[in-house]
């Protein structure tokens, strides 16, 4: 869950923003939060009855993590391999604006999480220490310790460590490091791959697939920007809707439909609208806040029985609480301590290159 642009430092020419990307990563942040997740605030019966189209977000809104994947590889490329900056020796600002960028709100909500839900089993003092060093998705069988969506964080820092390696020999070993990562992604799911998920063993091959094909992605724009918009959209249906049997349904997603969305939403207006962009902006601190808020409110209320009418009532409900704390979040917590961090790093970087 990158931002769709960060600040390197003085030297590399700044990219422009993907503003439409932005709105996608908002839209998807609100699929797994408010779509997917939620589901088990509700009794299964309720559930059960609730039209067709929801059932989807019911057994696959848990995918549209991939999609996170999928927009992060594309706008890393678009950030880092225009500008060539990591072929320069950007690597220490790289690390540093990956660290503000993702740090202060993980370490906020892990806490809150430790303080609040100190009687769930799987949240060990082991398991909190892999949380703090960001390697919670990699400590089985507790990968969904304390705040269980932020296994995907984990996931993603690998993604940023290969893309960083690959990228300071250019974009021919960016190719070979995502051709590799891919090829390996694929022959997990080919040989291991299970239907139905979400499957702990499958977390690593989601990010490299989806992360190193958003890098393929923007290495082939320019002919990928001939695909007409119809052709797009039914790419997007199919891939939605194709059963892979046996097994995991989760290569047409993310080799076909999630491909798909990215493409058009560069060519959506909308997606980069201004209440598109706010969400975006938003989205990280949507996907880390949802949790911890639904199991305080599974906790004081338990099930919830009733017909469509309630649970769009509730899920309403729980959605705006929701966005003004990951509004809260992002302008009292993310920016500042972003900011922070950044100033820090600028005020010694220029005090070991300053003359004595």
């Amino acid at each position: 869950m990158s931002g769709a642009f960060s600040r390197l430092g003085d030297n590399p020419a700044q990219p422009v923003r993907l503003h439409r990307l932005d709105g996608l990563r908002g839209l998807a942040a609100c699929g797994v939060a408010f779509l997917y997740h939620p589901q088990s605030l509700f009794a299964p019966a309720t559930m059960a009855a609730l039209p067709q189209p929801f059932a989807w977000f019911r057994d696959w809104g848990w995918t549209m993590v991939d999609l996170f994947f999928l927009i992060s590889g594309y706008i890393f490329a678009h950030v880092y391999l225009a500008a060539g900056a990591l072929e320069k020796g950007h690597l220490r600002e790289f690390a540093v604006a990956r660290l503000a960028r993702l740090y202060p709100l993980h370490l906020l909500t892990l806490c809150l999480c430790a303080v609040l839900f100190a009687a769930e089993p799987a949240d060990t003092p082991l398991a909190f220490v892999a949380n703090l060093a960001m390697l919670q998705g990699f400590y089985p069988p507790d990968a969904q310790a304390f705040n269980g969506p932020s296994w995907s964080i984990s996931v993603e820092c690998v993604c940023y460590v290969l893309f960083a390696m690959a990228a300071t020999g250019g974009a021919r070993r960016v190719r070979l490091v995502a051709g590799l990562a891919m090829v390996g992604a694929l022959v997990h799911f080919v040989l291991q791959g299970r239907a139905g998920g979400p499957w702990t063993s499958d977390d690593l091959s989601r990010g490299l697939l989806g992360f190193f094909l958003g890098q393929a992605l923007w290495l082939a724009r320019g002919r990928l920007a001939g695909i007409p918009v119809p052709v797009l959209a039914a790419l997007l249906i199919g891939g939605l809707m194709i059963d892979m049997g046996q097994r995991s349904s989760l290569l047409p997603l993310c080799l076909i439909a999630w491909p798909a969305a990215l493409l058009l939403a560069l060519r959506s207006r909308f997606a980069g609208s201004a209440p598109m962009r706010w969400l975006g902006d938003r989205s990280y601190a949507i996907y880390l806040l949802h949790m911890p808020v639904l199991k305080l409110i599974e906790q004081e209320v338990g099930k919830v029985s009733g017909g469509p009418g309630t649970v769009a009532l509730w899920t309403a409900g729980f959605a705006a609480l929701v966005l003004v704390l990951a509004d809260l979040s992002f302008r009292l917590v993310e920016v500042p301590a972003r900011r922070a961090i950044r100033t820090a790093w600028a005020a010694r970087r220029d005090r070991a290159v300053a003359p004595a």
